[in-house]
């Protein structure tokens, strides 16, 4: 069964794109825990992360880390958390988020809803500043 990620690889679902290449999507949560909240992922469909082989699983984490830099640039915090869960959608994904306390990683509170041009004008700002 396709995954609303792989609409949104194929673009058959939009996005608000910060990065991409020939193996990987980063692209903003529409309903954020916090502004910059982005998510990561292969292109490969795969539903658990720890499915991935080795080699891709090691580049994801590097293309996140690279997304990650250019993210807590952007969006001030202390730092960018990093969480796994991939029960909501069956097809790995990183959770990046930025965060001052703890609360903000807590995925049970209330979500954002900003519009689209809020996360159009985050995700351009992003996009500047990732080095892949």
């Amino acid at each position: 069964m396709t995954s609303i990620f792989n609409k949104i690889i194929s673009g058959e679902l939009p996005s608000h794109k910060v990065a991409e290449n020939e193996k990987f999507l980063a692209f903003l949560d529409i309903s954020p825990l916090v502004m910059g909240h982005t998510l990561i992922i292969p292109k490969k469909e795969v539903d658990y992360i720890f499915d991935l082989d080795n080699d891709l699983l090691g580049e994801m984490m590097i293309f996140a880390k690279n997304v990650a830099i250019s993210l807590k640039s952007v969006c001030p915090c202390k730092k960018i958390g990093v969480t796994v869960i991939g029960l909501e959608v069956p097809h790995a994904h990183i959770h990046l988020v930025p965060m001052n306390e703890l609360i903000d990683m807590n995925f049970s509170k209330s979500k954002l809803t900003p519009s689209s041009d809020e996360l159009a004008t985050l995700a351009s700002l992003i996009k500047a500043g990732v080095k892949i």
